[in-house]
């Protein structure tokens, strides 16, 4: 099939494919995913490192879930797809834009997440984010280490003079810490421990630690598949 394109008083004919190879790469390349075209849909989870810049301390984050729902959405690791996991057990709503980080995988078996404080419009789930990271929230979930970095959108000039979860505020802490002890309270009460907020540094520690653990565990595992 061919594709015509007038410019001017001049008309030149390419090939459809052409085209769909040429727009494939002109969006990969603007996402910074940086991947040869493909005509199967990427799992963004094992595609796009943790660090969309490094330096700047920005991330890439995959929405999960919007600030006002309690559907836990969850994307399915092993494949990208986006999946309802369960409804809130409680009237509690998440009070943050949440997702997961790529490349990465924390002591419970799953990527690392992240908490993307400040969302002001609802972001659409399985979209891909920049986050800046202003912190880290140490927690246990079940006896399982399950932390979760604090971040703000990158690309939001509202949140530009965040540079520390302090910024939040100690209330902010306080509400945070609540809902993550008391969100399953009408499945398993406390079997959520908050175990304290830190900085940037120690955020980037846990990440680099994530994305280790991300090659040595669950990478030799997908590359075999």
């Amino acid at each position: 099939m061919l594709f015509f394109v007038c410019y001017g008083e001049v008309f030149f004919c390419f090939p459809l494919s052409f085209w769909y190879h040429t727009v494939c790469i002109f969006l990969f390349f603007m996402a910074n995913i940086q991947h040869a075209p493909s005509q199967y849909m990427l799992n963004l989870l094992h595609i796009l490192p943790a660090f969309a810049d490094k330096p700047a301390h920005r991330l890439h984050a995959l929405i999960e879930v919007n600030a006002g729902s309690k559907n836990k959405y969850e994307i399915i690791t092993e494949s990208g797809q986006l999946k309802l996991d369960r409804v809130g057990y409680s009237s509690l709503v998440y009070p943050f834009t949440y997702g997961a980080i790529p490349k990465t995988w924390d002591e419970d078996n799953d990527p690392l997440d992240i908490m993307i404080i400040g969302v002001e419009e609802p972001l659409v789930p399985g979209s891909l984010v920049e986050a800046r990271i202003v912190g880290v929230m140490k927690f246990i979930d079940g006896g399982e280490v399950d932390d979760k970095i604090i971040a703000v959108l990158a690309d939001d000039k509202r949140t530009d003079h965040i540079m520390s979860f302090e910024d939040f505020g100690k209330y902010w802490e306080k509400e945070t810490q609540y809902f993550w002890e008391h969100y399953k309270d009408l499945k398993k009460p406390g079997s959520g421990k908050v175990e304290g907020f830190f900085g940037v540094l120690e955020a980037i520690r846990v990440l680099e630690e994530c994305e280790d653990r991300y090659e040595k565990v669950y990478a030799p595992k997908f590359i075999e598949s």
